[in-house]
């Protein structure tokens, strides 16, 4: 699984309808926490899912007193965007158009992002989620900003 985790004042998602016309339709929001931009992969298991969030909830990105990145979204209390992004398995070695053949198919990724939803919501922090597979709009206010990558096959990884 990869995730792109933003740390926000706020965040919303729209579903996306005519935007011109303000025809899109809101459906979750939050208020200072974090954004998780997520991906199912091919072969991920339930303990990519585990990894994910458990990392992600007890990652320090938050300051302390001293402005520090010495706090979690657990330490916090902070809210949770979980919004599916299949296209964070883009591939772009070859051409211009991304390949998404590393993502998993849409049945198996949904079941699978429904398993970290509910791993996210266990921690008992608040999970809002967009909707899985529609056109989304999703607005946010960065608070840093603070942006980082997770993927979780880096677990498998020796570290340097």
């Amino acid at each position: 699984m990869r995730a792109v985790i933003q740390r926000v004042g706020r965040a919303s998602i729209r579903i996306a309808g005519n935007a011109a016309d303000g025809n899109a339709e809101p459906i979750a929001s939050i208020g200072r926490g974090l954004l998780v931009l997520l991906a199912v992969g091919r072969d991920d298991t339930q303990d990519d899912g585990a990894y994910l969030v458990d990392k992600a909830v007890n990652l320090r990105v938050f300051p302390d007193a001293q402005g520090h990145f010495d706090r979690s979204a657990f330490d916090e209390r902070a809210d949770l965007l979980i919004v599916s992004q299949f296209t964070l398995y883009g591939d772009t070695r070859k051409g211009r158009r991304p390949s998404f053949t590393g993502a998993a198919p849409p049945e198996a990724a949904a079941a699978k992002f429904a398993d970290v939803v509910e791993r996210f919501r266990s921690t008992g922090l608040r999970v809002e989620t967009g909707r899985f597979q529609a056109m989304m709009q999703v607005e946010l206010v960065n608070d840093g900003p603070v942006t980082i990558w997770l993927d979780s096959s880096d677990r498998l990884r020796p570290r340097d």
